[in-house]
């Protein structure tokens, strides 16, 4: 009996000891936390669905002025300020734009065009990383030799973090590497096309339906490069990190999920090759240009869009007035979209759309409506599964100590660098504010 005892316990000490060993491994750690995480989800969401949570603005209860400065390019980092400041400008000083040469766009354009060369990585085996391997993907057509996993490590330094802005993707590029690149919005079928004719693959950010990780179709935010099209089967060419490779996505579901982020793409492209994308680029080269015609382009879908189009449209009016630095109109703006979101059905409603936006905040924090600002954020916050999103606590920080919560304050703004620790706006709003985190 004792030999049979002795030897339980110590198949029972093994099967700990190979346990700890296997749990520290990397893969075996991760599918465990990803197990983990999946559970917590369904149980919250199942008490809280997140559908069913609308943010109701306070319509103005402590609208202050509006604060509407010149234009200037739009800033890597969220403005800073302080409760007692008023900005006389948001963004770095503007620096002239390329200009764009006479190089002609071929006409008509091919009736199909496929792109060779962009290495496939999927995004799986890591915690959102959609962004780090499009990126990856997109940078690979250009015989760069990283993979996701050197650009993972600086879009997403906290690597459960919801999502990756467009303008980190671009940073990266920049600072990271030999290549230019230009992020613009208001983009068409017909653009995409052009740059691919002209051997350009380019990444957009879309919404679409698609199973989550906790196992519900839901609406998502997500990057695609894209690498080719063709008119007879009206599809564009998709390296879906998500999916799979050379996807065929037809043509109106591209468009139409493409609104949901104001038709926004990125570019990349040689030193010596700017000049071809300017002149693809035309009047848009020039980025207010470019917010002024999306702004109009969002003024014509409200008239003609409805239900979730509608939403995005709106949204994307008060996107645009941010960038044009008329927060007061993008407030109303919001406001509509807010409204409009409200009604639509729970199923079809976009839930997780403040995770790749902060336009509202900038609107509605600039119009003096800070309560706003932190019923947004905790909105935003609640539902998700793992409240992870560096620039919500920015934010909500920035509203807090407006409204006297310096406290609430530096909760926030470290919790902003809990889960981003250089995040250089919340960097730079303790030091201006004297806050020591």
């Amino acid at each position: 009996m004792k030999r049979i005892l002795v030897f339980a316990l110590l198949a029972v000490w093994l099967a700990l000891v190979a346990s700890a060993v296997a749990y520290n491994l990397p893969q075996t750690r991760l599918w465990v936390e990803w197990q983990v995480a999946k559970a917590q989800a369904k149980i919250k969401y199942s008490l809280n669905p997140p559908e069913q949570a609308v943010f109701v603005p306070e319509a103005g209860s402590e609208i202050g002025e509006s604060v509407v400065t010149p234009f200037a390019p739009s800033a890597t980092l969220p403005p800073i300020i302080t409760p007692t400041q008023t900005p006389t400008e948001v963004g770095p000083t503007p620096t002239p734009e390329p200009t764009a040469t006479a190089t002609p766009v071929p006409t008509p354009l091919p009736v199909a065009i496929t792109l060779q060369g962009v290495r496939y990585e999927d995004q799986h085996g890591k915690w959102s990383y959609c962004a780090p391997a499009n990126l990856s993907m997109l940078l690979s057509y250009w015989d760069w030799e990283g993979d996701r996993d050197v650009t993972g490590p600086y879009l997403k330094p906290y690597d459960r973090d919801k999502n990756v802005m467009p303008y980190e993707m671009e940073n990266f590029v920049e600072e990271q590497t030999d290549f230019g690149s230009i992020v613009r919005v208001n983009g068409t079928l017909d653009l995409l096309k052009t740059f691919l004719a002209e051997g350009f693959p380019v990444l957009i950010e879309s919404g679409l339906y698609e199973r989550d990780f906790h196992g519900v179709i839901t609406w998502m935010g997500h990057y695609q490069v894209l690498t080719g099209y063709n008119d007879q089967g009206e599809y564009f060419l998709a390296q879906d990190s998500y999916r799979t490779p050379n996807m065929k996505v037809p043509s109106d579901e591209l468009y139409d999920g493409w609104r949901a982020f104001d038709f926004a793409y990125l570019v990349i492209y040689p030193p010596e090759r700017e000049a071809e994308v300017m002149a693809i680029l035309g009047p848009d080269a020039d980025e207010e240009q470019n917010y002024l015609s999306a702004l109009g382009r969002a003024g014509e879908d409200i008239l003609t869009q409805e239900g979730m189009q509608l939403f995005f449209a709106y949204f994307n009016r008060g996107s645009n007035l941010v960038k044009l630095q008329d927060y007061f109109g993008a407030a109303q703006a919001y406001d509509q979209a807010f409204a409009h979101y409200a009604d639509l059905p729970e199923n079809e409603r976009p839930w997780r759309m403040m995770w790749y936006q902060t336009g509202p905040y900038f609107a509605y924090f600039y119009s003096g409506r800070y309560q706003d600002v932190i019923n947004l954020a905790d909105n935003t916050l609640e539902v998700m599964s793992e409240p992870i999103l560096e620039e919500t606590y920015y934010w909500r920080a920035q509203a807090k100590w407006a409204l006297g919560d310096a406290n609430g304050a530096v909760e926030d703004f470290r919790k902003s660098l809990e889960y981003h620790s250089d995040f250089p706006p919340t960097i730079q709003s303790a030091a201006m504010l004297g806050i020591n985190l």
